[in-house]
């Protein structure tokens, strides 16, 4: 089991790099493609339109080639995409390959979530959910320095190749040596469908959400950028910065998961979006030394939300509309905080600055933080997974 578990995250770890190794290579992309700060940013926002399609329709597929061929394909797919860069030699061709990359990508999280919760016994989902979200921050801090170990030795398309022939390989050796994900995926109802979307409490998570993955994932796609081009750093000082800045990803989770149990989800959340927003208009404010130590306080604080911001989407539907939420509610704010948010931020850069966007970002965190005390949770919850 625990092999199999392993196996999942290696696989998250690699559909996560490949989409978000693009940020530490964005300076080096912009000035040999010749393109703006808001066309780089369009290549964040159509993938995460693949994205959003791969994970809304993740369902139909895993229900007839069953979980396991859904991870595999996943894995595949982004082994031909990022394999097939080296042979672009256009900008929109390469927003197409950002599309089918978003989608490939998006087909893992649903069915990793339904193996893993398959496989392990309840009382352990804890552990195995917590080993399989690491990949995302590991991949995080890893790809910076990833891109200034590599970037003197090969191009950035022979830099991309390598990951994409790692994953082509990974997804083979699932295929061979994988033993779980047997069983076919469900595909959501119309009638489940209406029930999530009239629901009050969906649509302020999205919007919670939203703001959540703008703070993290989006700054994060263009902070390389912003550092380059308006803050004097060197693209090795940033994508150093980069790195380590993500590093408080792997333990403030359960950091949050200590406070979350004695002050509750909500309040939690609040103080959670009221400090990352006054974090996220200094980190578009300041300048020189002090703003290094923000590049660090910002993530810091707003990792903190997720493991919130997961334990009040369990609770705003009954257990049978569960994972219908969670496919519905990740994707959309991943579509929104780290799609059109970077292509807003690239238009920012373009046309006014960087800065501007960042701090207009800290204070929308502020302001509809207190929607979090409009969430009904469900107390009284009905017996199924």
């Amino acid at each position: 089991m625990l092999w199999n578990i392993l196996f999942l995250s290696v696989l998250f770890f690699l559909a996560f790099i490949a989409r978000f190794i693009f940020s530490p290579l964005m300076p080096v992309i912009e000035s040999e493609m010749g393109i703006s700060h808001a066309q780089a940013g369009t290549l964040f926002l159509v993938m995460s339109i693949g994205f959003f399609v791969g994970q809304v329709f993740s369902g139909f597929l895993s229900s007839r080639v069953n979980h396991r061929g859904s991870l595999a394909l996943s894995t595949l797919g982004i082994g031909v995409a990022l394999l097939s860069i080296n042979l672009i030699s256009t900008f929109w061709i390469l927003r197409l390959v950002m599309i089918f990359l978003g989608l490939a990508a998006g087909l893992h999280l649903p069915s990793a979530m339904s193996t893993i919760t398959a496989m392990v016994e309840r009382k352990e989902w804890g552990k195995a959910m917590a080993l399989h979200q690491t990949a995302p921050p590991l991949s995080l801090v890893l790809g910076p320095f990833l891109i200034i170990w590599m970037l003197d030795l090969l191009s950035w398309r022979g830099i991309l190749t390598g990951i994409g022939g790692i994953a082509f390989i990974t997804g083979i050796l699932f295929l061979c040596f994988g033993r779980c994900g047997e069983f076919p995926g469900d595909q959501p109802g119309p009638a489940q469908l209406k029930k999530l979307i009239s629901c009050r409490s969906f649509w302020i998570m999205v919007v919670l959400f939203a703001l959540a993955m703008c703070g993290t994932i989006g700054i994060y796609t263009m902070l390389p950028l912003f550092l380059v081009s308006e803050r004097g750093f060197d693209a090795d000082q940033a994508n150093n910065l980069l790195g380590l800045s993500r590093v408080t990803g792997l333990f403030m989770p359960f950091v949050a998961g200590w406070f979350i149990g004695r002050i509750g989800e909500k309040r939690f959340i609040f103080i959670i979006m009221v400090l990352s927003g006054f974090s996220t208009i200094m980190l578009g404010y300041l300048s020189g030394s002090v703003l290094i130590y923000i590049i660090f306080i910002q993530p810091a604080i707003l990792g903190c939300y997720f493991t919130a911001g997961f334990a009040a989407l369990a609770r705003i539907v009954q257990p049978h509309l569960r994972s219908i939420a969670a496919s519905f509610t990740t994707p959309t704010a991943f579509l929104i905080g780290g799609g059109l948010f970077p292509a807003a931020l690239g238009y920012m850069g373009q046309a006014y600055s960087f800065g501007l966007g960042i701090s207009l970002t800290g204070i929308f965190m502020i302001l509809f933080s207190p929607l979090v005390f409009f969430l009904y949770l469900i107390e009284q919850m009905e017996e199924g997974c």
